[in-house]
């Protein structure tokens, strides 16, 4: 099995609709209707030749029960609803198939790679701070 890297991620990504290339986080990315759907890792915890695609936090415990050669999470990545993929161990049906799903469920909207479990936005504040005038 030939060794998977971004470039093969990236053909098989841009052949979906919509799809485009782009950064995030200062690293390659690729989103639909501008939200990222598989990102390369830059976090000092993950495995070199990785990626990051939202899949959602019941899928993620799924696929990494199901093969954890291929797919596995480290400690920075836990309140993100993604799995970190093995580039150089994941076949290339896997990884289409991986690929496919975090594209359906970021173009769907159910799941945004950025979003943090139990985390909700809070309404910017229209309170006014009021300071101390300096004598």
């Amino acid at each position: 099995m030939p060794r998977a890297d971004f470039d093969t991620v990236r053909k098989i990504g841009l052949a979906f609709p919509r799809a485009r290339e782009d950064r995030y986080y200062g690293m390659p990315a690729l989103k639909v209707d501008g939200e990222a759907f598989v990102v390369q890792t830059s976090h000092r915890s993950a495995e070199p030749n990785s990626i990051s695609v939202p899949v959602g936090f019941e899928e993620r415990d799924k696929l990494i029960a199901a093969n954890p050669r291929e797919f596995y999470l480290k400690r920075h990545y836990e309140l993100f609803p993604v799995v970190l993929v093995r580039l150089d161990r994941i076949s290339r049906e896997d990884l289409q198939r991986v690929l496919l799903q975090a594209y359906d469920a970021v173009s769907n909207g159910s799941v945004r790679a950025g979003q943090q479990r139990g985390r909700r936005r809070q309404k910017p504040s229209t309170r006014i701070i009021r300071r101390k005038r300096s004598r």
